[in-house]
């Protein structure tokens, strides 16, 4: 986008002060069914509001910086994503029984929820170095594309990747600036807080085992798990609830039952993520295929296939996996060798039972304990759609090993072993 073009373009308008839309929270039981029927439409007119103000600001900080970081972070934020996080923060408040007093604090930390998001793709596009994100250009990508004909080439792609870096840590702030604001009892206020912060560390710490896997390849199954647990579940799916759960005054058990099926949930979403990486459809994700194996990704569904075809003596399995992990520059044709070899290992399989298998514990966690009528059947339905299943069918006590040789209950020890909590 061009300077000109920043500043006409309608979000730019916005934050400039027209056009905002205001603040409406839900006052009564009428007022909690209009969200209840359009979560992520209330959770996206705060954002217009409280991020048309902060862009507002940041215009009068400096043009330059309000329309080049300010409004781009704002329009990422307001023109992506399911709003899944923010779901659940409000599925978890309604299940555990929160009303009208509560229902504002939860739309602001659902509009916290997706600025923290849009810090964490950013970053992951410009550590990755991924040029597209939701089927457009990513933000450093942008970035160095609207300067290019004003900084040298071979400057032009470190400039973008620091603008976008500042840009997620400006989303950061945004979010932090909203937490911080919270009106709701003192206790309740500090519980979410505690929750912010301990979600925040373990972001940031499965993401630096992601990148380190990456650096020293190791291929660990309960390492992949806990990076997973760390970088996606956590952050994704249990901290969301329990922020539900705090901000309605949960008791201990509903909590530590969402948490569980949060948790579950959280694993089996990002173990999908990985095989949609390499099976999905780029025309579906916004994003080309492959791209995890192109930056040799220490995920669960290669560490499987790994174990199986060294169990197994299969070298040319071996061979395909060495020769393309971390390869930049690998094919199409390479990268279709590789998806053969997750199929003739039965990591692929492995992975899809998996997920099965802890979406069904999720299921099982969150009928243990009873929940609000209003809000138990769409938790549960977003718990199902979360974990990427058509449906969710508790299983039997997780006694045997699972076809990975881990069962559940080790694949959520390794997942919170060495954890924030």
């Amino acid at each position: 986008m061009r300077r000109n073009e920043a500043k006409d373009h309608p979000v730019a308008a916005t934050a400039a002060g027209h056009g905002r839309v205001p603040l409406r929270f839900p006052s009564d039981d009428g007022g909690l069914r209009v969200v209840d029927r359009d979560v992520p439409a209330a959770v996206g007119r705060v954002l217009e509001s409280v991020l048309a103000d902060h862009a507002e600001r940041a215009m009068a900080l400096d043009p330059d910086f309000g329309r080049d970081i300010a409004v781009r972070v704002m329009r990422f934020t307001l023109e992506g994503g399911k709003r899944t996080r923010s779901r659940f923060v409000w599925w978890a408040l309604r299940a555990c029984g929160g009303g009208p007093a509560e229902a504002e604090a939860a739309l602001r930390v659902g509009a916290a929820l997706e600025l923290i998001q849009t810090c964490a793709l950013v970053h992951d596009d410009v550590m990755d170095g991924s040029a597209v994100r939701r089927g457009r250009p990513a933000l450093h990508a942008d970035l160095a594309a609207q300067y290019a004909d004003r900084v040298p080439a071979d400057a032009g792609l470190g400039f973008g990747e620091s603008a976008a870096i500042l840009a997620g840590d400006l989303a950061l702030a945004w979010a932090d600036d909203i937490v911080a604001d919270l009106d709701a009892p003192r206790s309740r206020v500090r519980a979410v807080r505690d929750l912010w912060s301990a979600m925040r560390t373990e972001m940031v710490a499965g993401q630096y085992l992601d990148i380190q896997g990456q650096a020293t390849s190791l291929r660990s199954m309960t390492r992949a798990i806990r990076a997973a647990c760390l970088k996606s579940a956590l952050y994704s799916v249990e901290r969301p609830l329990a922020l539900g759960a705090a901000l309605a005054g949960a008791d201990a058990a509903r909590t530590q039952a969402l948490c569980s099926a949060g948790r579950c949930v959280g694993i089996a979403f990002q173990l999908r993520d990985d095989l949609i990486d390499l099976f999905g459809d780029p025309r579906h994700t916004g994003k080309p295929v492959g791209g995890d194996i192109r930056a040799g990704k220490p995920t669960y569904l290669v560490a499987v296939a790994h174990a199986r075809a060294e169990a197994a003596g299969d070298r040319h399995a071996l061979t395909v996996l060495r020769r393309s992990l971390g390869r930049a520059d690998l094919s199409e044709s390479r990268l279709a060798e590789v998806r053969d070899v997750l199929v003739a290992t039965g990591a692929r399989d492995v992975v899809e039972a998996r997920i099965e298998r802890l979406a069904g514990h999720a299921t099982r966690y969150l009928e243990s304990v009873p929940l609000e009528p209003e809000g138990r059947l769409p938790l549960r339905e977003l718990l199902v759609a979360a974990a990427g299943t058509a449906s969710a069918v508790p299983p039997e006590p997780d006694h045997a090993a699972a076809d990975d040789g881990l069962p559940v209950s080790l694949v959520l020890s390794a997942a919170v072993e060495g954890a924030t909590r």
